[in-house]
């Protein structure tokens, strides 16, 4: 099988063009940075036939140059990619191997976001992918989707011959890594899994058995409405008691939040990244 060359991503801009480089390898694997994620154990668990979709800061989950088939997503902001304005570029494609690095797809998601260049990403290939407004009609108000969640569902849409794989898209929080709150996680988990037990895409390592699936059959004398209520009652409960707890953490913790909120406006210089 001919595979695309290296730098393969340079100028491309339709669904079309994009179409056409996903469907040339047998499995498309979007690599989440997390914690959960063991790159070499994933590298060898499928074929040399799959791409390897990396996002952003991939520093996270690589500390050696990845070998295989890859692509880079760099999602858009408003001040541009982080990877760019954090002046990260050089670190974070320094750990692909140049020979199968097919380049970076830059994407957006909101109109208020702005797109890259070649020379912003230091030369690398670069290639653009619209999708303003793609998650807008269903998305929770208020909330932004994650790079990999929108990826994930263009290209469960595109209808690719391609397996669609999911690595490490767990929503957790690790020591190391935050999640970040701008993002509906729950939301984003449960479409997620309900793609894979339909069988449009598959999550690396599964999902676990739904427990709350069998009340069905230990309760047949209760319609599949009460049960579910009676779930979204437990869970709201929980919930509030929750609430509670953290706005007691908050009022502990107003003298700290005070000190690191002076701190981060004195912007201290060992905190600043200095140009090369």
């Amino acid at each position: 099988m001919d595979f695309p060359a290296s730098g393969t991503t340079e100028n491309l801009t339709t669904a079309e063009q994009w179409c056409a480089l996903f469907s040339r390898y047998s499995h498309v694997i979007l690599v989440a940075n997390s914690d959960q994620v063991n790159v070499k154990e994933l590298q060898a668990e499928y074929p040399r036939t799959a791409l390897f979709v990396f996002f952003n800061k991939v520093y996270k989950i690589l500390d050696e140059q990845f070998s295989g088939h890859s692509l880079l997503i760099s999602r858009a902001q408003p001040g541009g990619a982080n990877i760019v304005y954090r002046q990260e570029v050089a670190d974070v494609v320094k750990l692909f191997a140049p020979q199968d690095f097919l380049g970076i797809m830059n994407i957006r998601l909101a109109a208020s976001e702005r797109l890259n260049t070649s020379s912003d990403y230091l030369g690398t290939p670069t290639g653009h992918l619209d999708l303003t407004g793609f998650c807008a009609d269903f998305y929770p108000q208020a909330k932004v989707p994650t790079s990999g969640f929108a990826i994930a569902l263009w290209l469960v849409d595109q209808a690719l011959p391609a397996k669609i794989i999911l690595a490490g898209f767990s929503a957790k929080r690790s020591e190391k890594w935050r999640v970040v709150a701008v993002h509906d996680w729950t939301f984003e988990q449960v479409f997620l899994r309900l793609f894979e037990r339909v069988g449009k895409l598959t999550m690396n390592g599964g999902i676990a058995t739904n427990s709350y699936a069998s009340l069905a059959s230990r309760f047949p004398e209760l319609p599949a409405a009460e049960i579910s209520s009676t779930i979204a009652e437990v869970l709201s409960s929980r919930l509030n008691q929750t609430d509670a707890q953290v706005d007691k953490l908050i009022s502990l913790t107003n003298v700290l939040r005070s000190i690191d909120e002076f701190l981060r406006r004195l912007k201290p210089k060992f905190l600043k990244k200095t140009k090369a």
